[in-house]
């Protein structure tokens, strides 16, 4: 019902009707939080099912008729409330962003410890509206709740311009809702520099030169040796003007998210450099990434940046980067690095007093404050053209502790990462960073974290954030990190983890749900209820016998299927089953590549491809080919739409996003989702499940008749590699796509249009 789950929870039966006859109730002196929680709910209500509930003042505290109260424990309606009825809420009872929700069928209670509480109270009952057969209503249930731990952060990218809705939804409708408090963005040269506009153009010809040569890294390193990412897609490679940044961390802490900048220093300096190859270590490179820090001028244009970020977004932290040093040392006479780690950790307390006087805290990797990490001392490189070189290694543990202030946050990345020559029966990270005095979140969280049952209760340890290494779209946040930005939602408020299909499972059933949110608009499926199974059987070329690659239907179920409002019909035909064609990776399949003339021949407002694959694909992260990123997910193939006259449009196919396994009951990983789709099971026998995925592609030409569909596989499809390169991976291996049914959401007709104004 709600998700993370809360900690307690009892259904009490029964349950509170929604209608215009509810109220929204609020003192007289209502505070701004007590107004916010009232309008958030009015406007969700409103948007979501065109409920729009009214917020009254009572002169008095009693409450009658039925009402929804919500607010902290300083609003003196749910003060009352809670007294009248033995109800313990207070500051420690459950305690900081804590909430106890009531629900009976007169009163709503939402009442938190703090407005922090009061807000997540009120999150939980957005999850719990009930919609059946066009009432609306709120379950009786008694929750009360509380997070584990305290920092539950998401780090990802500036949106680009045309992405800030979609941003402004997943703040507002997933991060908010599934009770996230603090987003790590990262900025770079993306906002408009009144001080420094050469730094915005130099940023800007790195993009071009970066994404238009085909390249996730900026190209000609010094002898080829590594450089860090760069991260040129922030804000989709443009630069915004200062008060659209400025409206960004408004919305942002509207919804209690607290905003941390990160402005990347030392390390992932590309956009500083850009335009200031003097203040490079390296300035042999096209494109330096790390500036010299033995050079005073580095830091005069450091502070002017952060300066402007900090006067616009006034932020209580700023994350400073400082992670992934691969600079050659040694390598210019204009920067004297040969003790790499005095120099960074007097980088880092220079850039953490400057912050410190304008009243900001700091943030880092904590990388390089570990010899288990990096290992000790300089290690020995050799570049592709056979040049020897040093690279750092941790500080020194005496270096750490003599120049590294201990109020810094530490990011720890490298909860499951360790130095080849590290003691293997040394202590943990996260041990050795709570001896050296410093509080940490670990950093690229995932549902699988190692160690965290037995990690999690140190009080050094503050919580977590996934990261987002690639644009801030619903493209890569939808097929790449549903799991891991769910996963540590569950973990950081509840404690426990999620067994990975147990989580798989869970997110594909909250994905329709998910996607509307982030969206932000409704498939016709969900408003229409004229929709109709196409008969398809006459192109059916797939034998109920057949076993090649791998797939075994036995037991697929016949008749006609439902998800949701959606019927299919599975029927058989002539020993046939079903549509499929190969998708040629490595080797040729044998089946057919092409299928054509399936009839549809009529206007239909959407069409449901019930679908899946003969084998599981891949579904790359977005950050292996950032110039294109939706060939990340294995293209296994696609449709054409045939209109009558003559116009085609195509559908693709790819793994992960619209298709998956037709035996993915058999997953084993919480990647294992299908976004775009919904999981349909069809039969199969005990051991062996069968499922299709739903597939919903609205019709771009709406009154114009659909004539066919042809459905064709890929050829030779190269997506994204596992490796960290400049290039498209391998072919894929071979697969199919299976295509079992197709339903119509028809067009409204006049008798459809008179019943929907009634």
């Amino acid at each position: 019902m709600i998700f993370p789950a809360p900690r307690e929870m009892s259904v009490q039966g029964g349950e509170f009707a929604l209608d215009d006859q509810v109220r929204i109730v609020v003192p007289p002196d209502a505070s701004p939080q007590d107004l916010f929680l009232a309008g958030a709910l009015s406007d969700e209500l409103g948007d979501r099912f065109a409920l729009h509930l009214k917020t009254e003042h009572p002169t008095t505290s009693a409450l009658r008729g039925r009402a929804i109260v919500m607010g902290s424990v300083m609003n003196p309606l749910v003060r009352r409330y809670c007294a009248e009825h033995g109800l313990k809420v207070s500051a420690a009872i459950p305690g900081p962003e804590g909430y106890i929700l009531q629900i009976s069928k007169d009163v709503v209670l939402v009442a938190g410890s703090d407005d922090q509480g009061a807000f997540y109270g009120m999150q939980s009952l957005r999850q719990l509206v009930t919609e059946q057969q066009g009432r609306l209503s709120f379950p009786g249930v008694q929750i009360r709740d509380w997070p584990d731990k305290p920092f539950r952060g998401i780090k990802l990218y500036l949106p680009g311009r045309e992405e800030i809705p979609f941003f402004k939804r997943f703040v507002r409708d997933f991060m908010a809702l599934y009770k996230f408090n603090t987003l790590i963005m990262e900025m770079n040269a993306n906002m408009r520099l009144d001080k420094h506009p050469e730094v915005n153009t130099g940023w800007l010809n790195l993009i071009r030169d970066t994404n238009y040569s085909r390249l996730n890294y900026p190209p000609d390193h010094f002898h080829g040796v590594e450089q860090n990412s760069s991260h040129q897609d922030t804000a989709d490679g443009e630069i915004l003007e200062k008060e659209e940044v400025a409206d960004l961390a408004r919305w942002v802490k509207r919804y209690r998210v607290e905003l941390i900048p990160e402005l990347p220093s030392f390390t992932h300096s590309y956009y500083l450099l850009a335009s200031h190859k003097e203040l490079a270590a390296v300035p042999q490179h096209k494109w330096p990434d790390t500036y010299c820090p033995s050079n005073e001028k580095s830091y005069q244009l450091l502070f002017d940046v952060y300066d402007e970020y900090i006067d616009l977004l006034k932020p209580k932290m700023i994350h400073i980067g400082h992670d992934e040093l691969f600079t050659p040392l040694d390598t210019t006479e204009q920067c004297d690095d040969k003790d790499i780690g005095e120099l960074y950790g007097r980088d880092v307390k220079m850039i953490h007093d400057h912050l410190a006087a304008r009243g900001v805290k700091v943030a880092l990797w904590g990388d390089m404050l570990l010899e288990s990490v990096r290992g000790k001392g300089t290690q020995k490189r050799v570049a592709p053209d056979g040049w020897a070189y040093s690279v750092a290694g941790g500080m020194t543990p005496e270096q750490v502790r003599r120049l590294i202030p201990k109020d810094v946050l530490v990011f720890n990345w490298f909860w499951d990462s360790y130095a080849p020559d590290a003691d293997p029966k040394g202590p943990s990270h996260e041990e050795e960073l709570e001896r050296m005095g410093f509080k940490e979140i670990y950093g690229n969280m995932t549902p699988e974290v190692a160690g965290w049952d037995r990690e999690k209760t140190r009080s050094s340890i503050l919580g977590g954030a996934p990261s987002a290494w690639f644009r801030t779209n619903e493209v890569g946040f939808g097929k790449d990190l549903m799991a891991d930005f769910l996963g540590t939602a569950d973990t950081l408020w509840t404690g426990d983890t999620i067994a990975p299909k147990e989580l798989s499972g869970t997110i594909q059933a909250m994905l329709p749900e998910i996607r509307v949110r982030l969206h932000g608009a409704v498939t016709p499926s969900q408003t229409e209820s004229n929709i109709v199974p196409v008969d398809i059987s006459a192109s059916f070329n797939m034998p109920a016998n057949s076993r090649a690659l791998g797939v075994d239907l036995t037991g697929l179920s016949t008749g006609i299927e439902h998800l949701g409002k959606i019927s299919f019909d599975l029927k058989d035909a002539n020993g046939k089953i079903a549509i499929q064609v190969g998708t040629n990776g490595k080797e040729s399949t044998g089946l057919a590549k092409e299928v054509s003339g399936i009839p549809i021949g009529q206007d239909a407002t959407s069409l449901i491809f019930l679908q899946a694959s003969a084998r599981p694909a891949y579904n790359r992260e977005s950050y292996r080919v950032l110039w294109d990123q939706e060939d990340t997910a294995d293209l296994l193939g696609w449709y054409e739409v045939v209109y009558e006259d003559g116009f085609v449009v195509t559908i693709p196919i790819r793994y992960g996003v619209n298709i998956a396994e037709w035996n993915w009951d058999k997953r084993a990983s919480p990647q294992d989702y299908c976004y775009e789709s919904d999981a349909l099971a069809t039969g199969g026998t005990e051991s062996q499940g069968i499922t299709f995925f739903a597939y919903e592609w609205t019709n771009p030409r709406m009154g114009k008749v659909i004539k066919e569909i042809r459905l064709k596989g890929t050829t030779g499809f190269r997506g994204g590699s596992d490796e960290f390169i400049d290039d498209y991976g391998p072919v894929i291996p071979s697969n199919a796509v299976i295509l079992k049914a197709i339903s119509v959401v028809k067009a409204r007709t006049s008798v459809d249009v008179n019943v929907d104004r009634k």
